[in-house]
């Protein structure tokens, strides 16, 4: 009877090992399946026509905007206008206490005529040979000095009534009716909102590319730039896009800022619905397409000290790492400058899995449209 239960109890002791060895196995079975690597997924580069939106801070200046200014001093007898009100070239903005003015004329007035009648018996003495060609000058020399005082003073009560020297909108009043006003003293401003004027700091790299574009000619003036097939957006405030573009000739200034080493670009835009103000700031969009652009996606490149590398595959299926250079950065995208052909394959995924000069011995071909087919950027 011991003997049968130590049998049976060796045969369940040997049937654990038994089991426990089977397990073991597909273990390691499993976990050698799950060490062995990936394929390296190998692309080239897509040639397409790219979008490239470059964005600058932008502050809005109308294309006419002044202080009005009295000439004369006086009371601010009449202020017809309201502030933020548009008014028409010719209108009347102030009226000063003319009172005084139109005295001061009316004397001088008096006085040429004084002058008239003595420089005509002046003249009737010297026909007659008793006066002298000297008296004769001096008298007309008075006359054109009275003269000249009725247009100064004629000149000083027009001053009086100031009105508009084009069509604006009126700013705020800065004096109030009955105010003692001192000649050049700032009564408003007036600004001309037709046409808005967009300045944006370009930094000197963009400057150079600017001018280095394909169908970018210099205008008729050095300090204008033409960039045909732009387009040239304000993104406002609210984040709404202005609905009107800019026009494609771009305004440069002289020189770089030598502080900052920008130089200062502006852009004109029509302004017929009054939208835009003077003062007002936004996001100046500069949109061009790029033809032939040589793309690849983000994820195929890594960085070492804040330079950019890929694996480029050789006829051998041999990875070389390689320096590009990235002209434009887009959503999940590159356009490259330079460091691939477009013939030329790289790795897209399983980097990581690999190193400089490693032959590859397990490869998947993926073509350049399917490379680019689940990102977020979309071109042509």
């Amino acid at each position: 009877m011991k003997l049968q239960q130590h049998l049976r109890a060796t045969l369940i002791v040997i049937g654990l090992g038994l089991l426990a060895s089977a397990c073991s196995t597909k273990q390691a079975e499993a976990g050698e399946q799950k060490e062995e690597p990936q394929p390296v997924v190998l692309t080239t580069p897509s040639v397409m026509s790219v979008p490239i939106t470059r964005s600058y801070v932008s502050r809005m200046q109308s294309r006419r905007h002044i202080e009005i200014r009295a000439l004369n001093e006086g009371y601010l007898e009449e202020i017809p206008i309201q502030e933020g009100q548009a008014v028409r070239a010719g209108d009347r903005l102030y009226g000063l206490y003319p009172v005084l003015y139109r005295t001061k004329l009316e004397a001088e007035k008096a006085e040429l005529r004084l002058t008239e009648i003595n420089l005509q018996n002046t003249e009737q003495l010297a026909g007659r040979g008793f006066v002298s060609a000297p008296e004769l000058a001096r008298a007309t020399a008075e006359r054109d000095k009275a003269k000249a005082n009725v247009d100064r003073a004629t000149a000083e009560v027009g001053f009086t009534s100031i009105v508009a020297p084009f069509d604006g909108i009126v700013g705020r009043q800065l004096m109030q009716q009955g105010s003692l006003i001192e000649e050049g003293d700032t009564l408003t401003t007036l600004s001309d909102n037709a046409v808005i004027w967009a300045y944006f700091n370009v930094p000197e790299a963009d400057y150079l590319r600017f001018k280095s574009l394909r169908g970018a000619t210099d205008n008729e003036s050095p300090r204008r730039l033409d960039l045909p097939g732009a387009t040239i957006q304000l993104r406002l405030a609210n984040g709404q896009i202005f609905d009107k573009n800019a026009a494609t000739t771009l305004t440069i200034e002289s020189e770089f800022n030598r502080e900052t080493g920008n130089i200062e670009f502006r852009a004109d835009f029509p302004n017929p619905e009054g939208l835009l103000r003077h003062g007002e700031t936004g996001t100046l969009l500069i949109n061009q397409k790029l033809s032939g652009a040589l793309v690849i996606p983000q994820r195929a490149t890594f960085e070492i000290l804040d330079r950019r590398y890929v694996f480029v595959v050789d006829e051998k299926d041999v990875a070389h790492q390689r320096e590009i250079t990235v002209a434009s950065e887009l959503e999940d995208i590159f356009v490259l400058k330079g460091g691939l052909k477009a013939s030329e394959r790289f790795v897209l995924e399983g980097a990581r899995q690999i190193h400089d000069g490693q032959h590859l011995e397990r490869t998947q071909a993926l073509p350049p449209k399917e490379a680019l087919k689940d990102l977020k950027f979309r071109a042509e």
